[in-house]
This record gives C-alpha cells, structure tokens and sequence, in this order.
C-alpha cells in the first residue's frame, strides 16, 4: 500500500490515506465549524439603515440578507446537484456536507450485510450516524471528529477533506476570517529563510519560502541550537556600526 499522504504527498503510516498533518487541519476546521455558523447566522439577520435619497439607480430594493450566508445554512443535498445548464450558484450547505459524511462513515463502519458464526449471510437495517448532542452543526461536526481516525484509513479520506477545505473556504470568504498565524524568530534550518510561521489549524510550524516543517518540539531544539549564534553575530555587527560611527 502507498505510504504518501493523497493530500501533501508527505510520508504517512501504512494503512492510512491522510498524515497527521492533514487530519489534524481537518479536525481543526471540524472543530472550528459550530462558531463559524454563529457568524454565518449573524449575515442572516435583515439588514436596516436610515433612509437615504437619492441612489444609484437601482431598480428594487437590495436583499435583506447574505445569499452566500443562507446557501451555506440552509437545507439542501449532501452532494451537488446535477447542473446541464450551467444556471446553479452556491455549493452543499454545511450542515448536509456534514450529515452525509458522518452516515457514509457509520455505514462504513457497520455494512448492512455481515456473515453470522454459521457462514449465512445476514442483512441489517442500514447504519446510521447519531450525534449525542443533538443533530446541529456543532453536533454533527463533533461526531465527525470522533470518527477522523477511521476516515483517514479508508480510501474515501481525501475526498472528505476537500469537501471540508471547499466549505471552509466558501464559510472564511464571507465571514473574513483565517486561522491566526505566528511568525517564529528562528530561521528555517532547510532553507535558512526567516520565514517559518505557527498557525492555529496546523500541527507543525512550516516555512512558507519552501514548505519545510518542523513539529514543535523541533522547532524548539533548532531555535536554541541557532538562535544564540545569530544574536552574537547581530550584537556585533550593531557594535561595528557603532564603532564606524
């Protein structure tokens, strides 16, 4: 079996389709999705103003509300509809991307078919997820980070993550958030760059110059190997200034 990530192409442990990396973004956006939906509610609430004259010659009244924020709220499939004519707009809403994925998994794990201790062959009634705090985004989304551990070994994973990346993005774009970054002080130890960043929704500390990363133990042994060097080496280059002066 291939032993590379179907998403950063990074090495991974057999049996798994995701690295760490990529199931820990994964989570992180699962896990980020219930306060993204409070944000989304707030563009749903119709928007009022005083009156004004005059305008741009708009022949009807503007929307009350986000378009973009109701599609991602609203009810809908868990997979996009066919569209011969091209004449769709928006995407899958979160909370039926989120409930088609956690009853494909549990049905992944439980097949409605099995063969009992006497070799027959037995049908079930089909499998089917149950949040235990309620069929909502934040329960769905809690759901599906209990189960990532077993979506990343079936062949399915990539797929999963795309759709959250997709959703994700579609969420961040209106509502104008991205996860905080960090700039770390130490260069990177690949390709010397200063340009190694921490970011809440990754488990490493990558470099955005050439894509190394380090975990952060790691980052914390090469900055106290290389930090000490390079503040001896400013404090005399700031005395050479000083002196030339």
């Amino acid at each position: 079996m291939d032993t590379t990530c179907d998403i950063c192409r990074h090495t991974t442990a057999t049996g798994r389709y995701l690295c760490d990396a990529c199931e820990y973004r994964a989570g992180a956006w699962l896990a980020g999705l219930p306060a993204q939906a409070v944000l989304l509610g707030h563009l749903l609430a119709p928007v009022v103003g005083p009156a004004r004259r005059g305008g741009s010659g708009r022949a009807h009244s503007p929307l009350p509300v986000d378009l973009r924020a109701l599609d991602l709220l609203g009810a809908g499939h868990a997979v996009p509809l066919e569209d011969p004519h091209g004449d769709q707009t928006g995407g899958v809403p979160v909370a039926a991307l989120l409930t088609g994925w956690a009853h494909y998994i549990a049905h992944d794990l439980l097949p409605d078919v099995f063969i009992d201790e006497q070799g027959v062959l037995r049908r079930v009634g089909a499998a089917s997820a149950c949040p235990r705090t309620g069929a909502s985004i934040a329960g769905w989304a809690t759901w599906l980070v209990r189960y990532l551990p077993h979506a990343v070994t079936r062949p399915y994973a990539a797929e999963l993550y795309e759709q959250l990346h997709d959703v994700v993005d579609r969420i961040e774009r209106i509502t104008h958030t991205r996860p905080g970054r960090r700039h770390r002080q130490a260069p990177c130890p690949d390709c010397t760059a200063f340009a190694l960043v921490e970011q809440e929704t990754e488990l490493h500390i990558n470099c955005d110059a050439c894509g190394h990363r380090l975990t952060p133990d790691e980052y914390t042994a090469h900055r106290d190997q290389v930090m000490p060097a390079l503040a001896r080496t400013a404090l005399l280059m700031l005395a050479r200034r000083e002196t030339a002066a």
